[in-house]
């Protein structure tokens, strides 16, 4: 099988995740392609940012295509000034000569995708009740549990999924040991969980002042960092892709992609 055009490749992750369905003030899809045409896609890496070192690191491996879940342009640039750390990295990837797409929001919200795959991790074995999407544009979930699960077993559940140590957790004085609905959305979902009815709510970031709101409505907190949330979903990302091209198209994740905070 011949490696496939970008076009191709394009359609798969169109179908993965439709771009209608991104957020109005997101920026999703083809965001940087250096040469008017693009020949065959044989090798594709998958990130959350594109730092400078992915951007190394995929000029390393050859790639003429990278999925940057995070868009590496979001507001529109005036100029285009190498003395800016987010600039340069745009520069930097147009001179490796692949192409960079953002899939963003559209992810969280497709069936099967990151909201998906957030709320089934947390869940593990147990069946719910029913799951539902939560907050505007459905890039959260809220399940209902047939019967409560530990709190401790669920904390524990989250760091397997997200492949963390340690986790920032907030409850209320006297919470029960056991809950029965969960909430979950990805990266800073202050704003997608805003009035979900849930015991926990799980996302990756959220400030002070939104903890204690929370915590005041009688709800826990669990915050793993922004992308933990979202890294563990790119090797389910890369296994759609695999399956649909196989051998044809050699996809990767980047390794130097990481959350830039640390516990220490």
């Amino acid at each position: 099988m011949p490696a496939p055009t970008l076009d191709e490749v394009l359609d798969i992750l169109h179908e993965i995740a439709p771009l209608e369905l991104a957020a109005e003030w997101d920026n999703v899809g083809v965001l940087l392609r250096p040469n008017q045409e693009v020949g065959p896609v044989k090798k594709c890496m998958l990130t959350i940012d594109l730092t400078e070192a992915v951007v190394a690191e995929a000029k390393n491996f050859g790639a003429d295509l990278v999925v940057a879940y995070h868009p590496p342009i979001f507001k529109p640039l005036g100029r285009l000034d190498a003395a800016d750390a987010s600039q340069r990295r745009v520069i930097a990837a147009l001179q490796a000569g692949f192409v960079v797409y953002s899939p963003h929001t559209a992810l969280d919200a497709t069936a099967g995708g990151l909201a998906d795959w957030l709320i089934e991790g947390a869940l593990g074995d147990d069946v719910p009740e029913a799951v539902h999407a939560c907050g505007d544009g459905e890039y959260g979930r809220l399940a209902q549990l047939t019967k409560p699960i530990s709190f401790t077993a669920l904390l524990e559940r989250l760091k397997a999924l997200y492949g963390v140590a340690n986790l920032q957790v907030a409850k209320p004085e006297g919470m029960a040991s056991e809950v029965r609905a969960i909430a979950v959305a990805a990266g800073a979902g202050s704003s997608v969980l805003r009035g979900a009815r849930a015991d926990v709510l799980v996302t990756g970031e959220m400030s002070h002042h939104e903890v204690l709101a929370a915590v005041a409505d009688g709800t826990a907190v669990v915050l793993a960092g922004h992308s933990n949330t979202e890294r563990g979903f790119l090797r389910v990302l890369g296994e759609r892709l695999t399956s649909e091209f196989g051998e044809a198209l050699q996809v990767k994740v980047a390794e130097s992609d990481r959350d830039p905070l640390a516990v220490v």
